[in-house]
C-alpha cells in the first residue's frame, strides 16, 4: 500500500492560528492548548518567556515567582483581589456616571431612575457599593497580613508606606462617594464627617470651606465630592498603586513566608519553596479563575443578599434622630463622644495613621517570625478590638438616651430604614382602633407586631402604659398609621400623650423602596 501523507490543516485553522498569536503576544493555537491542558511548551524557545517582551500585560508581571510566596495559605491573593475591586470600582463607576446628575436637584432622582428605569441598574450600583465595602475590608486585611509576617524588611519599607498611603485614598474616595445619592443617609453622615475638618488647628475653618464649598453641604459641596470621588483622588490612587505594584513586580518581588526566609529547614525543603514557578500558565490561570469566582461573588450577593442603601432625600432642614458616619469611620465617631473634637477626631486618628506610616522604620526587630516578635499578635489584636469597640460607640444606639416612647416609635417605624412594621405585608395592616394588649379580629402578623410593642411598655418603665396603633385606608394601596402612647406621669394631672403619623404604601411592603415617610407629632 502506497504511503498516503497526513492531509494538510483546513486553511480556517492556519488563519485562527495566526489571529491567535497577534492576539496572545505570539502564542499559537498549539501552544494554548498545552497551557490549559499543563503540558511542556511546543516551541523552542519557550513562546510563554516570549509573550512577556511582547504583550504590554504580561511585561508589567514577572516571569516567575518563588513557590512559597505563591501558597494561598500565606497570601490569600488579598493584593490581587485588591487590585481586581479596584477595576470593578473603575468599570461599574463609569457606567454609573451615565446616568448620574451632580446636582441637588437631580441627583437623588437621578439614583431613582438608575434604579427603577435603567436595565440591571439596580445590580450596578449595589455591586458598585458592594465592591467599594469589600475592598475597605481586603485592603484592610492586606495590611493585616504584611505587618503580621513583617513583610515590610529592607527595600519593602517604602513598599508599606505606599500601601498605607493608599488605603488612606480608598478611605477617601468611599467617603466622598457616600454624598452622592443625596438621601438623608448621605447628607448628614458626610455632614458629621467633614464637621472634623473644622477642628483641625489652624486651617480648620477653611479646609471645612473648601470641602463643603459654604457653610453646608449644597450644589457646590456635591459637586465638589462628586469630582473628587471620580477624578481627583481615583487618579492620585491609581498612580500611588502604579508605584506600590512597580515595586512589589519588579524591585523584590513577593516576600517569602517568615519560616522559609528565616527558619530552620532541611535542604530540600527549602529547595522546593524556593524553586521558581513561571506565571504561565499556572498562576495566570489560578488568577483567571479566582477572577471568576470573585466576579460571581460579587453578582450573586449583589442580586440575594444585598441592597445598596437609599432612604428620603436629603433635607438640610431635618436631622435624622440616628445619625452616625459611614461604618468604616465610625470608630472616629466613637472617639469623639470620648471629648474634644480636636483631640480625639483630629490628632488621634492622624497619630495612628502617623505610626502606621512610620512603623518600618521604628520596628528595629530584624526577626519576622511571629515567635521572635513577642508583642506583634497582642498589638494586632488589641488594634482590632479597639477599632471594633470604638466602631460600637460611634453607633447612633450607643450613649444616645431617646425618651421610651420616641424608641418605640423609631423600632416601629424609623425616619430612615425599616423597622417592625416593615416585616408585615400590606393586607396584614388591618384598618381599625387596636389597643394594645386587647385588641381583636387583626390578623396573625399585626398581632405580633402589637405584642412586641405591649413587651416594651412593660420594660420601657413608664408608668401606667397605654399604646393605640390606628389603621386607616388612605388612598388605593395607601393606609395611615397613627401610633398613640400614653402614660401617667403624675396621678393629678391629664396623661401624658405622644402620637407619631406615618404611611405605607402597598409597593414600601411588599416591593421595598424608599418610598416611606414619616411624620412625628410630640
Amino acid at each position: 500500500m502506497p504511503f498516503l501523507p497526513p492531509p494538510s490543516p483546513p486553511r480556517w485553522l492556519g488563519w485562527l492560528d495566526r489571529l491567535s498569536r497577534a492576539a496572545f503576544a505570539g502564542l499559537g493555537l498549539a501552544e494554548l492548548r498545552a497551557m490549559l491542558r499543563g503540558e511542556p511548551p511546543t516551541e523552542r524557545p519557550n513562546p510563554r518567556y516570549k509573550a512577556h517582551i511582547n504583550s504590554m500585560l504580561l511585561h508589567i508581571r514577572p516571569r516567575s515567582y518563588a513557590a512559597a510566596s505563591t501558597r494561598f495559605t500565606y497570601t490569600f491573593r488579598l493584593g490581587f483581589l485588591a487590585v481586581f475591586l479596584c477595576l470593578v470600582e473603575t468599570l461599574t463607576g463609569l457606567l454609573l456616571m451615565l446616568y448620574y446628575d451632580p446636582t441637588p436637584e437631580g441627583a437623588y432622582a437621578s439614583i431613582l431612575r438608575l434604579q427603577n428605569e435603567v436595565l440591571f441598574g439596580e445590580l450596578l450600583r449595589d455591586v458598585h457599593r458592594l465592591a467599594a465595602e469589600a475592598l475597605l475590608v481586603v485592603a484592610a486585611l492586606h495590611l493585616l497580613r504584611t505587618f503580621l509576617t513583617k513583610s515590610y524588611l529592607g527595600q519593602r519599607r517604602f513598599t508599606w508606606a505606599t500601601g498605607v498611603v493608599l488605603f488612606a485614598l480608598l478611605l477617601w474616595i468611599t467617603f466622598s462617594g457616600y454624598l452622592l445619592p443625596w438621601d438623608q443617609l448621605a447628607y448628614w453622615a458626610v455632614t458629621i464627617g467633614t464637621s472634623l475638618a473644622a477642628a483641625v488647628p489652624w486651617i480648620g475653618e477653611r479646609l471645612n470651606l473648601a470641602l463643603r464649598g459654604a457653610s453646608e453641604i449644597g450644589a457646590d459641596g456635591l459637586l465638589r465630592f462628586y469630582l473628587m470621588h471620580i477624578l481627583l483622588t481615583p487618579l492620585g490612587a491609581a498612580l500611588l498603586l502604579g508605584v506600590h505594584y512597580y515595586r512589589v513586580a519588579r524591585l523584590h518581588n513577593i516576600s517569602l513566608p517568615p519560616s522559609v526566609e528565616q527558619g530552620d529547614l532541611p535542604p530540600e525543603t527549602r529547595q522546593a519553596a524556593t524553586r521558581r514557578i513561571d506565571l504561565l500558565p499556572d498562576l495566570l490561570l489560578h488568577e483567571i479563575s479566582l477572577t471568576l469566582l470573585a466576579t460571581l461573588a460579587l453578582l450573586l450577593a449583589a442580586a440575594f443578599f444585598y441592597d445598596a442603601p437609599l432612604e428620603s432625600p436629603a433635607n438640610p432642614l431635618r436631622t435624622p434622630l440616628a445619625t452616625q458616619a459611614p461604618w468604616f469611620f465610625l470608630w472616629v465617631q466613637g472617639l469623639l463622644k470620648l471629648g474634644d473634637k480636636t483631640l480625639w477626631g483630629v490628632l488621634v486618628p492622624a497619630g495612628l495613621f502617623l505610626w502606621l506610616l512610620l512603623l518600618p522604620y521604628l520596628d528595629r526587630n530584624p526577626q519576622r517570625r511571629l515567635r521572635c516578635r513577642p508583642l506583634a499578635l497582642p498589638l494586632a489584636l488589641g488594634v482590632t478590638v479597639t477599632l471594633g469597640i470604638l466602631s460600637y460607640m460611634g453607633t447612633a444606639a450607643y450613649g444616645l438616651q431617646l425618651p421610651p416612647a420616641l424608641q418605640l416609635a423609631q423600632r416601629l417605624s424609623p425616619e430612615e430604614g425599616r423597622g417592625w412594621i416593615h416585616a408585615l405585608s400590606f393586607d396584614a395592616l388591618t384598618p381599625g382602633y387596636h389597643r394594645v394588649g386587647a385588641a381583636e379580629g387583626v390578623s396573625s402578623e399585626l398581632a405580633a407586631i402589637l405584642a412586641q410593642i405591649d413587651a416594651f411598655l412593660k420594660q420601657s418603665g413608664l408608668p401606667e402604659p397605654a399604646a393605640w396603633l390606628i389603621i386607616e385606608e388612605r388612598q388605593l394601596d395607601l393606609k395611615r398609621l397613627t401610633l398613640r402612647v400614653q402614660w401617667q406621669a403624675d396621678p393629678t394631672a391629664p396623661p401624658t400623650t405622644y402620637e407619631r403619623v406615618f404611611y405605607l404604601h402597598r409597593v414600601t411592603l411588599d416591593e421595598p423602596t424608599p418610598a416611606l415617610f414619616s411624620t412625628p407629632n410630640p
